[in-house]
């Protein structure tokens, strides 16, 4: 591993990152490398937990497509120099903010959308100049051994490198002095590569979880907000770090809501024979999630194929706030649906868990969106929706507080792996004497002047 570093270190300093065609020819190569080897990347995760082609394009192929071309327009625009006003006190002079890549760069993935957020994260550091070593999850070994593969048969290690392998070769990586760390994954080993990182005092992004909420309003459209929310809740088996954790609805519409989620659920019919659902990854993770299936707040679902490693969508109604299912993160096909009377109350409840990643609201009613917006902090959300703000790639993606540092996605992603420098292109026509000796009470007054009108 070091040996690597050592490799990007060089081809860093050789200054070859540098040059903004060099990066997008390499994006190009990169699209056209995954292009070619769709078939392969379909049958990897397939093997991995029987992800349909279907949902491996809409969920993570076609987001990598949509970053490495929205790079590749917008390179010259995000590295070009920002013009800054100049305060009086430096007159005459011009300021400028440049960007500078970062260096070398760690990038730590996570099996539950292995291709997405490997990648993605990887477009950005290519983007923004930086060198790469992709280090994917060892969970999906499939995914891990075609990514593997593919970029270092066809990409130069000095540049961009894809290190498998698991505890030991990841503890190995953050050992070593990176220039910038980025990580997807849970919040116990989030806190681990933060603590890595902080020996070598190396920026970090960290991407993470919680419990994200979804509340319902009786002011919602009850039919989209049910077919919207079960498809966000079940997609890739719950195991999506910004699917709604649970639901918060107002008893009013409660029972209502939970025939909806029945009838959507019925009618998406899911299973992994209808290349519409998919395994959870592991028999650990199997067994943890199925632990949370409480048989007396049972209303649909609940069974739990060991065979198969598959859990059908699963409703808890009434949960409550002391259920096994509430106490930590689910990921899985568990929605645990809770009641509330009055709006306040259930944000006022919210806002003692740690921040969550994602937030939603379903609501027709402007001052319940105020409210939801005004006292709830998260990373990022939705509202009448779920989910589906990651696809927008002008929106920054990260969390906040215990869900995450940093964002990335478009100008965000590049912003992520770049150093803001900061100049100030000072004139020589004339050099003013008020700084210098000897001092005055007149120079103090003026330069007091010139400093508020900074």
């Amino acid at each position: 591993m070091q040996q690597v570093l050592d490799t990007q270190r060089d081809f860093f300093c050789s200054g070859r990152t540098k040059d903004l065609d060099s990066r997008k020819k390499v994006l190009i190569k990169l699209k056209n490398i995954l292009k070619l080897n769709e078939q392969a990347l379909y049958e990897a995760i397939y093997q991995d937990f029987k992800k349909s082609e279907f949902d491996t394009y809409s969920s993570e192929l076609a987001l990598i497509y949509h970053d490495i071309e929205d790079a590749i327009s917008n390179l010259k625009r995000w590295a070009k120099p920002q013009k800054i006003k100049t305060n009086w006190a430096n007159m005459p002079a011009k300021s400028r903010i440049y960007k500078e890549p970062l260096g070398c760069s760690l990038i730590i993935g996570a099996w539950n959308y292995p291709y997405q957020l490997s990648l993605c994260p990887a477009i950005a550091a290519i983007a923004a100049g930086c060198t790469v070593v992709i280090k994917p999850s060892e969970l999906p070994k499939n995914t891990s051994a075609v990514m593997a593969k593919l970029i270092n048969n066809n990409f130069d290690p000095g540049f961009l490198y894809v290190a498998e392998g698991g505890i030991p070769e990841t503890t190995e990586l953050l050992n070593l002095k990176w220039d910038k760390i980025f990580f997807t994954g849970s919040v116990p080993v989030g806190k681990i590569v933060y603590a890595a990182a902080a020996k070598n005092l190396t920026p970090v992004t960290l991407e993470l979880g919680g419990k994200s909420p979804a509340i319902i309003s009786q002011h919602c459209k009850l039919d989209i907000t049910a077919k919207r929310l079960s498809w966000a809740k079940f997609l890739n088996a719950g195991q999506t770090c910004i699917a709604p954790d649970y639901v918060i609805v107002h008893s009013s519409i409660a029972d209502k809501l939970v025939a909806a989620i029945q009838s959507e659920i019925e009618k998406s019919s899911y299973h992994t024979d209808n290349q519409n659902y998919v395994q959870i990854i592991d028999q650990k993770n199997f067994d943890r999630v199925s632990r949370l299936i409480d048989n007396n707040k049972l209303a649909l679902g609940g069974i739990c194929d060991i065979q198969n490693r598959t859990i059908s969508p699963t409703l808890l109604y009434p949960a409550s706030w002391e259920d096994k299912s509430m106490q930590d993160e689910i990921f899985g096909p568990i929605l645990p649906i809770l009641v509330y009377d009055k709006l306040d109350d259930a944000l006022k409840r919210i806002k003692t868990l740690t921040h969550p990643l994602s937030a939603y609201i379903f609501t027709e009613k402007s001052s319940e969106k105020r409210s939801f917006l005004k006292q709830l902090s998260f990373g990022g959300g939705s509202i009448n929706d779920a989910v589906m703000h990651i696809a927008n790639s002008n929106l920054p993606f990260g969390g906040v507080g215990n869900s995450g540092i940093g964002s990335y996605h478009g100008k965000a992603g590049f912003d992520a792996f770049s150093h803001s420098k900061s100049i100030l292109h000072k004139g020589t026509l004339f050099e003013p004497n008020l700084k210098y000796s000897p001092i005055s009470n007149t120079k103090l007054t003026w330069i007091k002047r010139l400093l508020k009108l900074g």
